[in-house]
């Protein structure tokens, strides 16, 4: 008998995520900046929502914080596959990963 393998996936699957893509000029000068601009934007997008994960580049910082450890070997970091599993329906990429933003709408 052979040992099972497991087909890990070579990148994240957006079915059903809109993502939007932006490239304010100028350029946003830091995090807060950038998260103040995605939260307007997911506001007009879904309207009330929750932010689920990010990403700073320029700092190298995730939230979930450590989020990427348990993917170290993975082709898919840690904050976008929490992001997924846990119902993101909106990504906000700002300038080219710059700053990534992962909401879900909520409903009242």
């Amino acid at each position: 008998m052979t040992g099972s393998k497991c087909n890990m996936p070579l990148e994240p699957d957006y079915t059903g995520v809109t993502i939007i893509e932006i490239s304010p000029q100028p350029s946003l000068s830091d995090y807060m900046q950038a998260m103040k601009f995605a939260n307007e934007e997911a506001e007009a997008q879904v309207g009330d929502n929750m932010l689920l994960a990010w990403y700073d580049r320029d700092r190298d910082f995730e939230s979930p914080q450590h989020a990427s450890e348990c993917h170290v070997n993975s082709a898919i970091p840690g904050y976008i596959d929490y992001a997924l599993y846990h119902g993101a329906t909106l990504k906000i990429d700002i300038e080219d990963g710059r700053f990534v933003f992962f909401y879900l709408p909520i409903d009242f």
